[in-house]
């Protein structure tokens, strides 16, 4: 199969200034007085706001010492001010390092040593921690920053000069820097530059069709590329509006529905919103898209909201160190379980080991080459030219086919992959034949060690309670769906999959639970 490939024309505009900052600056609707979001309590921060609060704060870390190119590690609750840091960041060429909230202390400590950052802005309640870190890695600055915009960084930055000249970058200046989640080894900082997060905001504005009249309903974390660099990126480059919700709540959700246009979310946010008996066609009457991301969205989910709401929801594929990859098409068909074509300036392949590309429907590793695709992993320059062939594709990971109409489909990470008998068995194709049967909620199979066939796979389920399935019928209904060498040797019966912040199946503790299985 030949790559597939997208108009390769959304770049951010030339000139000596490609700074994310100043393409963000000149989307700014024309009257700057424009609401950019307004917080669940109805207090509303313009975007000549949020221009001043990050004027503000990039005077406030200059004055500090922070110079251009330093990285500002970010680990507080969401709220405007923590949007506006980041703002600040791009402002004065820092690198804005965001940091899971969930992160414990051995986490932190990892990052930050290293990533070894300028300043460090952490919760209140971390601060003590915070300080003892910053102190063994040399991070010289620390600030607090709650979750009501409070703190000592506010405090600090508050009578600072709103008069700051955005400091000129090179598309190839690093704008920040996002860790992945580690599950095979010590986190990775994928370094992502002005152009990197330039160019995919403005595919995913012109894809999506977002203009200035569109309200988003933002309820996702912004330290995660979905909620920040997704969703904010294109409210950001659109000059349009947000709903800025502290989190997920399905009825705080259910309430502002109706008062947006755009509505981004995992997996989760929907499935949650379908328990909801009264969820419907009513709260999602002036909603025109609706995104999922950041998770597989399982086909029967797509079905069924289609059903109750009337619309299709859209779903992109895309990962920590190249941003959005594919969509499915705003108009046209978006088909459940493809994520749909590359974007606008991303091409995108299916290959063998030999990375020769696969014929139509043969599925292989999914590698995409384009503006999008991170500079490398931070002080990591062997392992960066492990993951990017000779003419510059980067091996995503994944695992996936293009079908007869150029539609991608993921069947699963290759790290998934199950080698049963010296057979490839791929998790997603079992996992949609049992998500199939009736009573399923969802499952995931992983493999496992055995000491015949090296591995086997092992079916994770949940099911209704009212649910009449054991081991016995579901490893029956697979065998008769798929080849023998495909059916678990096993079903275990959960109520929940354990999950990250992001909703991601967390695939390596279920092998970690499994792995004695078939031991001794």
């Amino acid at each position: 199969m030949t790559a597939v490939t997208a108009d390769p024309s959304h770049t951010p505009a030339s000139g000596a200034d490609q700074s994310l900052y100043a393409l963000i600056e000149s989307r700014f609707p024309r009257d700057a007085n424009e609401t950019l979001l307004e917080t669940e309590d109805g207090t509303r921060w313009s975007y000549a706001d949020a221009h001043a609060a990050a004027g503000r704060y990039a005077r406030f870390l200059s004055d500090m010492g922070v110079k251009k190119g330093d990285r500002v590690a970010v680990q507080v609750e969401k709220s405007p001010q923590a949007l506006f840091v980041y703002l600040a960041c791009l402002r004065g060429g820092f690198v804005f390092l965001p940091m899971n909230t969930a992160y414990r202390e051995d986490e932190v400590d990892y990052l930050v040593g290293n990533a070894e950052p300028a300043a460090f802005l952490c919760r209140p309640d971390f601060e003590k921690t915070a300080r003892a870190i910053a102190d063994k890695h040399g991070t010289p600055h620390v600030f607090t920053l709650d979750a009501d915009g409070s703190g000592s960084f506010t405090d600090r930055a508050e009578n600072a000069s709103a008069d700051f000249d955005t400091v000129a970058c090179d598309p190839d200046d690093l704008a920040a820097m996002l860790y992945t989640s580690g599950t095979t080894g010590k986190p990775k900082g994928a370094m992502l530059t002005h152009r990197n997060l330039g160019s995919n905001g403005l595919a995913l504005v012109e894809s999506w069709r977002f203009t200035a009249d569109d309200v988003l309903l933002h309820a996702l974390p912004i330290f995660h590329a979905h909620g920040l660099f997704v969703a904010c990126h294109c409210t950001l480059l659109s000059g349009a509006r947000m709903i800025w919700l502290p989190g997920y709540n399905r009825e705080t959700v259910m309430e502002r529905l109706p008062q947006a246009t755009v509505f981004m979310g995992v997996p989760t946010f929907y499935t949650r919103l379908l328990a909801a008996p009264e969820f419907g066609r009513t709260q999602t009457r002036n909603i025109r898209l609706f995104v999922s991301g950041s998770a597989p969205l399982l086909a029967e989910t797509h079905r069924e909201f289609s059903a109750r709401t009337g619309h299709m929801i859209l779903e992109r594929y895309g990962m920590t160190e190249t941003g959005m990859n594919t969509s499915n098409p705003y108009e046209g068909d978006r088909v459940p379980g493809s994520v749909g074509f590359p974007l606008p300036g991303v091409e995108a392949r299916v290959v063998d080991e030999e990375n020769r590309p696969l014929p139509v429907n043969e599925v292989g590793a999914i590698q995409v080459r384009g503006a999008n695709v991170m500079k490398g992993y931070w002080k990591l320059p062997e392992k960066t030219k492990e993951e990017f062939t000779d003419d510059g594709w980067f091996k995503t990971g994944d695992q996936g086919k293009v079908d007869d109409r150029g539609y991608i489909y993921i069947v699963g990470r290759a790290k998934d992959m199950i080698i049963s008998g010296g057979y490839n068995v791929y998790p997603k194709e079992i996992e949609g034949v049992i998500d199939d049967l009736p009573g399923v909620v969802e499952s995931a199979v992983v493999g496992i060690p055995h000491p015949d066939f090296g591995e086997v796979g092992v079916a994770v389920i949940v099911k209704k309670a009212d649910a009449d399935l054991t081991e016995e019928s579901v490893l029956a209904h697979v065998k008769q769906h798929l080849a023998n060498y495909k059916v678990p040797k096993a079903a275990r019966f959960v109520t929940d999959l354990p999950r990250n912040t992001m909703g991601k199946v967390q695939k390596n503790l279920l092998r970690q639970d499994y792995e004695g299985l078939y031991k001794g």
